[in-house]
């Protein structure tokens, strides 16, 4: 069986239907055809995103550049080392 692809706005009114509705989760999962626990993740998508201001794509990429970040910063490191080691030799 394909998984089901949902867009962020899909996901966006299911949970907020779940809050609105005042129907439990399950019920919730169920009227709109996933799992409880897909739905479960989407709330704490939405959480997320409501705490940074950020989408879970911008939350991704962050995370990556941060990470990026910081091997430039040792690789620029690594160079000066490199740079001063080699200029001690030409002396």
């Amino acid at each position: 069986m394909a998984r089901r692809k949902f867009s962020k706005e899909f996901k966006r009114e299911a949970v907020g239907l779940f809050h609105s509705s005042g129907k439990t989760l399950s019920r919730v999962a169920q009227e709109i055809g996933v799992g409880p626990n897909v739905l479960r993740g989407w709330e704490q998508m939405v959480r997320a995103e409501e705490k940074t201001g950020l989408t879970t794509d911008e939350l991704a990429e962050l995370a990556q550049l941060r990470k990026d970040n910081d091997r430039l910063k040792m690789e620029v490191e690594i160079l000066k080392k490199a740079t001063a080691f080699f200029a001690k030799e030409s002396k």
